[in-house]
């Protein structure tokens, strides 16, 4: 199991202590997880990255929403994985104090804004299937901008206070994070002080990223339902269509969110991102082809470098 070890200082370093094994019956499982999860993390960069720079002539709110999912994605895993990798082949790790902070910090405050970008796409397709006619009047380019803005800031909001709040007490006594990123609530149990309003304001804040979100995606999914039993069965099955892939991917973020297990925080931290382009991809034949576009366009790249390394 990854644990970190955190100094009495801001100023010195913690120890990353990450090798993880599944007992003497297999006596290779740090070098396993470490394939596995390598490949993982070049899959989600693969996958995320296709999408995040596919077809700039896509220019639906959808689109413009799904990048931004997929540069979330990609920079959400990149906070915690490549650390993870390196435990998985070592005894001992080492990073700074403001590190530890600074990557707690990011890795939870892309965790919400993901989920705020999926309330986003939540209401994108209640205008799509609710309000068709005026669906490209209402989703200008600026509102889709301010969406994602407030999606950002509303992680912003939620995260930064209780990380501030964490990073200001002491830590003078045990410093043993058994995790596998500087996750808050383990480095909270090393501080020597009372961290009550610490526990009060972290779970104040989780509540409000979780049910915000989650009711708001809720309402939107219910009005959706309302207005599909007024329809046929044709436009009822178009509209399902519409919103199946968001749909599948809400699903596996929120029934992954409810577990607290640390195996299943560190597969969530992989597959979900791992997961979203794939789901996308297979339900929707545009994007399909604009990510075949954009690996055809690197091949001549690649081509023209092999004969000029060979010339």
């Amino acid at each position: 199991m990854h644990t970190h070890t955190l100094s009495n200082t801001h100023t010195r370093t913690h120890i990353l202590q990450g090798r993880w094994d599944l007992g003497p019956s297999v006596p290779c499982s740090g070098p396993f997880f470490f394939l596995l999860a390598l490949l993982f993390y070049m899959l989600v960069l693969l996958g995320n990255g296709v999408v995040t720079l596919s077809d700039p002539r896509l220019t639906s709110p959808m689109y413009f929403f799904l990048q931004n999912l997929s540069f979330v994605d990609l920079v959400y895993t990149t906070t915690t994985i490549p650390n993870m990798l390196a435990g998985f082949l070592m005894d001992q790790l080492t990073i700074s104090i403001p590190g530890c902070f600074l990557q707690m910090f990011f890795f939870t405050q892309l965790a919400v804004t993901g989920r705020a970008i999926l309330t986003v796409m939540a209401y994108d397709r209640y205008l799509a299937v609710c309000n068709p006619l005026r669906y490209t009047a209402i989703m200008t380019r600026s509102v889709r901008m301010l969406l994602v803005t407030g999606a950002w800031g509303f992680g912003l909001l939620c995260t930064l206070p209780p990380t501030v709040l964490a990073f200001l007490r002491p830590y003078c006594g045990p410093n043993m994070v058994r995790h596998s990123w500087c996750d808050l609530s383990s480095v909270r149990t090393l501080a020597c002080a009372d961290t009550s309003i610490d526990n009060v304001l972290s779970l104040s804040f989780a509540m409000v990223a979780l049910l915000t979100t989650g009711v708001l995606i809720l309402t939107s999914y219910f009005l959706i339902a309302t207005s599909m039993y007024q329809m046929g069965v044709p436009e009822r099955l178009k509209a399902f269509s519409t919103c199946a892939a968001h749909l599948t991917v809400v699903s596996i973020s929120y029934s992954a969110a409810s577990f607290v297990r640390i195996i299943v925080s560190v597969l969530y931290s992989a597959l979900t991102p791992f997961l979203n382009p794939m789901i996308y991809s297979l339900r929707n034949k545009e994007l399909r082809i604009a990510i075949r576009k954009t690996l055809a366009s690197f091949r001549p790249a690649a081509t023209s470098t092999v004969k000029a390394i060979s010339t």
